[in-house]
């Protein structure tokens, strides 16, 4: 699942670990992409320090390594902006590919709170773009495109549509999880998960969450653009 920042991602991520089938990783690029960016995130040392640097292992460990005992689906959560110059190759045709997106006026309010010099390529929509034309191409066919705000409205039947596109059968178990971190999330789930740890299940989004400073205008429109783009091959659930 290939996402920006503040698209749902890591609710989407606890829906699948809800399921008992299913193995769950929590981007594992990212370690390697601030290493090589250099980009002072928050929680930067003890990213680099806990979690695997070399994208050459993580491609191993994506790609190769036996699923546990009872697990069959391995879901992988992505951000697209991970994904740097020299890391695309056959590797990533050993995987099943879906995007998820959100309108971008609600996604800027949030990131720029977390990052306020964020920019266009931070939020993973030109990146996101980049990936999907080119699967396009090589399938032959457009890989399925979730819809935040689509998922918050209605969980049971995007769900469904998005577990048909990647053939696997919905489980009405991905609608609910416990509260609280998991094992599985990253260490810089206390500088970005807080409010995900208090969610039961997927939640419409707030009235006026999507408020951003005229300043950002110009990356407003240039993120709307890319947005419209993939927007068009959304679900419809």
């Amino acid at each position: 699942m290939w996402s920006g920042p503040r698209n749902l991602s890591t609710a989407l991520m606890r829906s699948f670990g809800a399921r008992a089938d299913t193995r769950v990783v929590d981007e594992p690029l990212y370690a390697h992409y601030l290493r090589v960016t250099g980009l002072d995130h928050p929680g930067r040392e003890e990213i680099l320090a806990r979690h695997e640097t070399d994208w050459r292992k993580v491609v191993r460990q994506l790609t190769e390594e036996p699923l546990p005992p009872g697990k069959r689906v391995f879901f992988q959560k992505h951000m697209a902006h991970h994904l740097l110059d020299g890391l695309r190759g056959p590797w990533l045709d050993k995987l099943v590919h879906a995007f998820l997106i959100r309108e971008p006026a609600g996604m800027l309010a949030s990131l720029l709170k977390v990052w306020p010099q964020a920019g266009l390529a931070d939020t993973g929509l030109p990146q996101q773009w980049g990936l999907f034309e080119s699967l396009a191409q090589k399938l032959g066919h457009t890989p399925p495109v979730l819809d935040a705000a689509d998922l918050a409205r209605d969980p049971r039947g995007q769900l469904s549509a998005l577990c048909e596109r990647i053939g696997i059968d919905f489980d009405p178990a991905m609608l609910r999880w416990a509260k609280g971190p998991r094992e599985s999330d990253g260490v810089w789930g206390p500088h970005w998960y807080g409010r995900v740890y208090e969610t039961t299940g997927f939640e419409p989004f707030e009235p006026g969450s999507g408020e951003v400073a005229p300043r950002h205008a110009g990356l407003l429109e240039d993120c709307r653009i890319l947005y419209a783009r993939l927007h068009a091959h959304r679900l419809r659930g």
